[in-house]
This record gives structure tokens, sequence and C-alpha cells, in this order.
């Protein structure tokens, strides 16, 4: 079976390989559900990206997980913890299915190892559950819960181990994988200066205008400059909040992070009508590490959370870039710390670009036969047809030939920018030498 990995590769591995996360050894189910086991996992093969070692990871599935595994993974949303590596573990041994029984019944055995103390808590939590509810919740608001096991999960995700989310609760039209392929993390100070929200802002713009899609946490300062950059480059861009998706936090960024569910992603591990805590930021960071392909760091003092983001992209093989700032600024301590050891001296897009742009220029045997286009989904491969042989076209034109809303058609053609089909030219796009290579025959090939 051909899928595509985490960075855009070709696979052709055998589906249904031994679940070793989600595990067959399940007990009993939770009330009220229904079906068989979980759903089994296969292994995605092939090199990781960068050089560091990295985790062991989960295996995930290629398509959808089964209805009791989601509603199971739901309720664990609002039992643990983000971030929780014991509650993971337990999680990839007894699967999710038999780990929301264990803490739901109180006749039931508490996982192996839960203490006394915290199986009572968890159980507390589990009492108030309510998964279809927050089910409910999150598909009034247009959004979706992305399980390890849908087509739509980011793998790159499971090089956190036992610390990946149990999953994503996700606003927004796009589709969260394909706009993870080729995306940037933009981090900084919650009270930078005017230099780094306006670095933040200017080379969030540029790396949209090269295909790229910035994730960042929706904070005050550089983060939410970096999204601003990337709206206002009607480019593409992740925020990953530490509240549920209609938790806005900082209030002050209502009208910002309504516009990131709009034109771009509002992601989140906590399930609807969650607050965020110190912990949930520091957990948030781990995610945004994971997620891209790379973390630049524009201003951020000795004890910012932002090194946390950077230094946990280290240790997952991501590139860890920096913008120097002013000697004399506290603010850019942190960055320069970096610099002086293992991150990498950024000033502008191209140089970021250069960067995370080698993890996909792997050698030609590793990537096979390239099915990218057969796996789009309806809507993309209409608009990818509306696009003239030669020439560029709007985004109008091509919404009125796909026949589909415009704003739906811009969230496609970012899609197709991140994997290569289509560049911007200003307000138009065009196809690139791999749409044209990929279709011979209908652009005048053999």
């Amino acid at each position: 079976m051909t899928g595509i990995d985490e960075w855009g590769f070709a696979t052709s591995e055998p589906a249904g390989a031994p679940d070793r996360h989600d595990g067959h050894h399940q007990r009993a189910r939770p009330p009220g559900s229904t079906g068989g086991p979980a759903a089994p996992e296969r292994a995605e093969a092939g090199p990781r990206p960068g050089t560091h070692t990295v985790p062991s990871r989960p295996t995930a599935p290629p398509h959808r997980t089964c209805e009791p595994q989601r509603t199971a993974r739901a309720a664990l949303t609002r039992i643990l913890e983000p971030g929780d590596e014991t509650a993971g573990r337990w999680l990839r041994e007894m699967g999710p299915v038999a780990l929301w029984h264990a803490l739901s019944d109180e006749a039931a055995d508490p996982p192996v190892g839960a203490t006394p103390a915290k199986a009572a808590g968890l159980r507390l939590r589990a009492a108030r559950a309510r998964p279809a509810e927050d089910l409910a919740a999150v598909a009034a608001l247009g959004g979706r819960f992305v399980c390890p096991g849908d087509a739509e999960w980011p793998r790159q995700l499971d090089d956190l181990g036992d610390a990946r989310p149990i999953g994503l609760w996700v606003r927004g039209k796009a589709d969260l994988r394909l706009w993870a392929l080729r995306s940037v993390a933009v981090v900084g100070a919650r009270a930078c200066t005017e230099y780094g929200a306006h670095l933040a802002a200017t080379l969030s713009a540029g790396l949209t205008d090269r295909g790229w899609t910035v994730v960042s946490g929706a904070a005050y300062g550089v983060d939410g400059a970096a999204h601003r950059g990337a709206l206002a480059a009607d480019g593409a861009t992740i925020a990953v909040l530490a509240s549920g998706v209609d938790h806005v936090y900082p209030s002050g960024h209502t009208e910002l992070i309504g516009r990131i569910a709009e034109q771009g992603l509002v992601v989140a591990e906590l399930p609807p009508g969650n607050h965020p805590t110190r912990s949930r930021f520091i957990q948030r960071n781990r995610v945004i590490a994971a997620l891209t392909r790379g973390t630049v760091v524009v201003e951020a003092e000795l004890r910012s959370g932002s090194l946390v983001t950077a230094r946990r992209a280290l240790s997952l093989g991501r590139f860890t870039m920096g913008v120097p700032g002013p000697v004399t600024s506290g603010l850019s301590a942190g960055v320069h710390q970096l610099l002086r050891g293992e991150a990498a001296l950024v000033t502008d897009a191209d140089e970021v670009v250069e960067l995370v742009g080698s993890i996909g220029e792997l050698a030609p045997q590793r990537r096979g036969p390239t099915l990218v286009r057969d796996l789009l989904d309806p809507v993309a491969a209409r608009v990818l047809e509306a696009l003239p042989a030669r020439g560029s076209a709007d985004t109008v034109h091509l919404a009125r030939e796909a026949g589909t809303l415009r704003d739906a058609a811009h969230v496609k053609l970012l899609e197709l920018q991140s994997l290569g089909f289509v560049q911007r030219c200003g307000d138009r796009w065009e196809l690139t030498r791999r749409a044209e290579s990929a279709d011979g025959s209908r652009r005048g090939g053999t």
C-alpha cells in the first residue's frame, strides 16, 4: 500500500502490522462503548530527518481510528495532562479503551504503577469526562478531533514517544498533516521589542511566500507577530494553544485567533473549555517543536519558554535557529546563548529555508514512486486541474473553475503549495515543474 510519510516521501509498506501502541490486551470497555479491540497500527519505515538521536516512537496506522478508540481518546484528553509520559506508557501498553475503563470504573484495577493518590485523582476527572459532548462541541465550531491513525494525523509527532499527544482538537478548514509537511516554528519573547516584532512578522511573511507554514503559540509578542505576518501575506499559519480550541488565551488575541481559525488552523491537546496553566504552556512547546521541521527563536531571555521549544526541537533532530539581536539587549541574551551552542544563525526567510529545506533533499532511491497526486482529496484535485498548463490564474478564477468557494480554494492552494505542485506569483498561482511532470499527458508531455 502506498502512502506518504511525515515529511512528504512516498512509502510502500504493507498495512496491518501488529499494533504496539494501542494494544490488543484490552480488558473491558467503558459503559456504553462498543466494538472490538484497537485497530492495528503499522510502523513507518524510512530514515528520520536530522542528525540527533530521537526517542523510540509509537507506531501509527495510515487511515482512521475506529470510533470506540476515538471516544476513549477524547475522554482521556480530559483526564490526563498533556505530556505525561507515565500515562503515555499506560496508553501504549493498554490501549485507549482499556485505559479509559481502568480510570473510569472504580471496580477496575488501576493502571500498573499508578499510586493510590494519582489513581484517585484521575478517577475524579474521569467521572466528569463527557467525550460525546466534547466531540459535539468541537464539531459545532466546525472542527474535529484528530487521532493517531487518522490520515490527517502528523506522524512526526510520534517522535515524542510516550509523550506524544493523545489526540489533537483542531479548528480550521485545512488538512493538518499536509500543512505540517513544510512547516517552521517561529517563537520568542512575549514582551518583545519593536525590532523583534518586526523581524518575526517579516520572517513569517517570507516563509509563507515560499510555501512554508508558520507555527507558533498565539501568545503576545513574537508569537502574535509571527501569525500576523503569515496572515498578512495570505499564507498558512497554525496556532498551537495551551487551552481548549474554544478558550481564547490571551483574551487580547480573540480577533487574531479567530482569524487563524478562519484562514489557518488552531490546534490544542486539551478538550473544549479547558484553560491554560504554566505546565500546559511548557508541554504545548513540545508539540510545536515536534510538529515542525525547525524552530526559529526571535528574541528570548535566558529563562524564556522559547528556549524550551528550541532545545526540544534540537533533541528531536529538528533544526534550531536563532535571529541575533543587540548584544546590549537582555531580550536577545537567550538567543545568543543558543547561537553559542548548536543553533544556526539566520537573518531572513531564505536562510531558514536553506536549512530546513535540506531535510527533504534525500537521496532519490529513498523516495520511490511519488504518488502524492493520487492521494489528493477531490477539491484539491479539482483546484489543481483548474490551473492552466502555461501562465497563472488568481484564486477567484480557480475557485470558479473548480466549483468551490474562494476560501476553500485558497486553503487547497496552500496545501498544494506545501506539496510542491503550485507556486505563488503575487496574487496569482501557477504550476511548478513537479506538477507538470506528474501529469505529462495533460501538460502536453508523452
